[in-house]
């Protein structure tokens, strides 16, 4: 192991004005140190920070609070480092090239930070890569070393990262543009398992760090799948990816779920039995799940890395930046990550008719839809959504699920006023086209992005629609969008039920802990919140009977009537109280979306161009038997499917 104190290492070989170096060094530690060589500091005195939060999470996140240790030096001889602000440092000047030495503390298991213990490892560079202020453009080299201990002995990485001397999958040495690159591919390092898939010209890598028993063909053509019905919709002649390879790193784990998006890779934490297994038929819940997920963090490879708010065309990364638009590049991302499902032929009609009303559902059931607008909701994510507490039901609405739901009310609206000759799909299209397709071309300070008030007259253009008035009324409104009157047109019913669990009685979500209840929320105007029962209150009895689940709580309440009076029993802290609680009927909130008995051939016809369901079944054949542990070492070609959008998938 290689220590603060040892001997500065002499980096000149990178020949790039800026050199990052990172080893794990101390895994069991949860230690990785970074050797910063700049070769033309400020001689005034360079300044150094880094980020406070990553693109893609809209919470200040102070990463430096992980920097457990920081030294400078020049020629040998160290120079002196002021911390001047919670994430900022200024160097003192030097003549010649300086070197920062630093370790970063990373125990964040989750897509956002940094994680690395004796299993691997994994950062992102907003985490661990300090930003020379002033030197954001210049290109950037990064060494990336392998930990010294026995167990890092097989390890190998996975990063989107431009190689520059080392090859794919290797340690060694990277290169990126600028800062702003250089940030925007995550690592991992250790044993992971890798398969690859073709899809728009382009190379699509996977790579699935964790214990787990995924059928790789399996992944490998439903992914192609959905990144080609995604490339076709961006690019409908071409059917070229915007990148020349695409890196899907997977951490599979107990119990996890997340993706963050990057301009050529993502990062995913899943369940592992959420990942398909070989003999598999169908598309379970859980794995539709990760489909979506994956499929969301695609669609952001067009729509936010690429086409942006015009305020995230060169992030701050030292202060929030606000935009009233989430609802735009988070809502519509989550309306299309599912949409591509069935359009992709990996999901039936019922399927995807399922997960919206799932979407429907989980926006009725919060009362904070009518305090906040998916506009408020976008600008206050900071402090917010990305902050949500017991009263998030009460008082906000997420932009992206509402957010996907404006996106499916424009679609439908525009669908069925052209009569299907215009889709949400051209005003995409033409935004790409505009904002997205060349924003890396363009020279940084000059890209540009989609203008606060310019998603208006970019769909009317793009559609010869004017929707001024609804876009306004249902992003900036709170009232309910008219989805049971658009759903007409496209032969579909939604209709509303009570949800058939205990917390639903008393608008209230609980949770088991220690052999009794506690409520985790309130819903405002609800019998909990009559009964004057808080987030925290531990339930105990009910008519002097104990509950110790939902499943107790359930049976007692299914044996009241819908007006019953009941005592409770609960404690507030330490200190038992009673009150009396009145039941009241279960508000509907459970959406159920069904082609209607009646349909008309107009209606059937403009929903099939909208979801464009294949004609055949989506139910498939036997997966193949697992490979063998040795012949998944080895490189193996898979023969491809003849469905249209499979592909070969090879697998190391």
């Amino acid at each position: 192991m290689r220590h603060l104190d040892s001997a500065p290492r002499d980096d000149s070989k990178g020949g790039e004005a800026i050199e990052y170096e990172i080893v794990p060094v101390d895994p069991h530690a949860h230690l990785f140190e970074i050797t910063l060589t700049i070769e033309t500091p400020d001689p005034a005195g360079q300044n150094l920070a880094l980020p406070t939060w990553i693109p893609g999470s809209y919470l200040v996140r102070e990463f430096a609070r992980n920097i457990v240790r920081i030294e400078a030096s020049s020629a040998g001889k160290p120079l002196a480092l002021t911390k001047i602000d919670k994430h900022s440092w200024r160097m003192a000047p030097c003549d010649g090239p300086a070197t920062v030495r630093y370790r970063v503390y990373a125990w964040d298991l989750s897509v956002r930070g940094a994680h690395l213990d004796a299993t691997h490892g994994f950062f992102n560079g907003t985490s661990v890569f300090l930003q020379v202020l002033g030197q954001e453009r210049e290109a950037c080299g990064v060494q990336i070393l392998a930990p010294a201990a026995e167990f890092g002995r097989d390890w190998r990485v996975a990063t989107a990262l431009p190689e520059h001397g080392a090859s794919r999958w290797g340690f060694g040495r990277y290169r990126a543009a600028d800062y702003d690159e250089l940030i925007d591919h995550p690592v991992e390092m250790g044993r992971f398992a890798t398969a690859s898939f073709e899809a728009g010209g382009a190379t699509h890598d996977i790579a699935i760090t964790g214990r787990h028993d995924a059928d790789l063909d399996r992944l490998c053509a439903d992914l192609a799948r959905i990144c080609e019905t995604q490339i076709a919709l961006f690019e409908p002649e071409s059917r070229r990816a915007p990148v020349e390879r695409y890196l899907f790193l997977v951490m599979a784990v107990g119990d996890g779920y997340g993706g963050l998006e990057h301009r050529a890779s993502t990062a995913l934490i899943c369940r592992r039995n959420d990942l398909p297994y070989t003999g598999m038929e169908g598309v379970p819940d859980g794995y539709r799940g990760f489909l979506g997920l994956a499929s969301h963090e695609y669609f952001h490879t067009w729509h936010v890395k690429r086409i942006k708010p015009a305020v995230f065309a060169d992030y701050d990364m030292a202060r929030e930046n606000y935009t009233r638009l989430l609802w735009i590049f988070e809502g519509f991302t989550s309306y299309y990550d599912d949409l591509t499902l069935p359009r992709a032929g990996v999901l039936d009609e019922a399927g995807y008719l399922k997960a919206l009303g799932n979407t429907i559902s989980s926006v009725m059931r919060g009362p904070g839809r009518f305090e906040q607008s998916v506009a408020e909701s976008s600008f206050d994510a900071w402090v917010k959504y990305y902050r949500q507490d017991e009263n998030a039901a009460n008082a906000i609405v997420s932009y992206y699920a509402k957010g996907a739901l404006v996106a499916l009310s424009l679609d439908l609206t525009i669908r069925a006023r052209s009569r299907g000759k215009h889709s949400l799909d051209d005003v995409m299209r033409l935004a790409w086209q505009r904002y997205g397709r060349d924003f890396y071309a363009r020279p940084p300070g000059s890209r540009g992005g989609l203008p606060e008030d310019g998603f208006p007259g970019l769909l009317a253009e793009a559609t010869g629609l004017r929707l001024d008035a609804e876009i306004r009324d249902w992003t900036e409104g709170t009232a309910d969008l008219p989805l049971a009157q658009l759903f007409e047109a496209f032969g579909l019913e939604l209709k509303f039920e009570g949800a058939d669990h205990a917390g639903a009685r008393l608008a209230a979500k609980l949770r088991a802990r220690d052999g009794s209840l506690e409520i985790a929320q309130i819903v405002n105007g609800g019998p909990a919140h009559a009964a004057g029962l808080a987030a925290g209150d531990t339930v105990v009895a009910i008519d002097g009977l104990r509950v110790a689940d939902e499943n107790a709580l359930k049976a007692l309440l299914e044996r009241r009537g819908p007006d019953a009076l009941l005592k409770l029993h609960a404690f507030r802290r330490d200190e038992l109280f009673d009150t009396m609680l009145r039941l009241a009927p279960v508000q509907p909130t459970e959406a159920r979306l069904a082609v209607a008995k009646q349909e008309s051939a107009a209606q059937r016809k403009l929903r099939a161009s909208w979801l464009r369901v294949p004609a055949e079944a989506t139910s498939r054949a036997p997966a193949q038997a697992a490979p063998t542990s040795e012949s998944r070492r080895q490189a193996v070609a898979v023969r491809p499917e003849s469905r249209p959008g499979a592909a070969s998938c090879t697998r190391r």
